[in-house]
């Protein structure tokens, strides 16, 4: 199973759920290809923003092979679930998103059992203060729970 993690400068909270949903991966023994992008390609080739790689490093997550890059139209086909951080990540990837791939793309809070269906979003905490990052980590770490159970419930054999 293939799974895409968006946000839109594919610097803080889509890569820092790709490190986290590697980590609950491979502690629940689940094999995923897991990759992030953003729907702006301004900080194609970077690493991760530094608040994010600190927060994560301080929660045991690890970031190494992970820069930004675009959403791709190949993306649509290749991944299984698209996994979006915000209503604007959402209207930005559903418009380009081909009509047969549109069920593959969910908000990642959705995941939460309390939250599904309330398209809640993982706010952007580039301008905030470092609190900020710790937040949207404990928001991505709850939905990467929810997206593993998710998972194992509706797509392992």
């Amino acid at each position: 199973m293939k799974i895409l993690m968006v946000c839109m400068g594919n610097i803080c909270r889509s890569p820092s759920a790709e490190a986290v949903l590697r980590s609950k991966a491979l502690a629940r023994n689940v094999e995923l290809y897991i990759d992030s992008a953003g729907t702006l390609s301004i900080h194609q080739g970077c690493t991760p923003d530094p608040r994010s790689i600190a927060t994560g490093v301080s929660r045991g997550y690890d970031f190494a092979g992970i820069t930004s890059r675009p959403i791709v139209a190949n993306d649509f086909e290749l991944f299984d679930i698209i996994v979006v951080m915000d209503d604007d990540n959402w209207q930005e990837v559903i418009a380009r998103c081909p009509d047969k791939h549109q069920h593959k793309v969910h908000y990642l809070l959705n995941f939460i059992e309390e939250n599904e269906g309330s398209n809640s979003p993982v706010p952007d905490p580039y301008y905030s203060h470092d609190q900020g990052f710790e937040e949207v980590l404990t928001l991505i770490e709850a939905g990467c729970d929810g997206l593993i159970e998710f998972i194992i419930n509706n797509h392992t054999p």
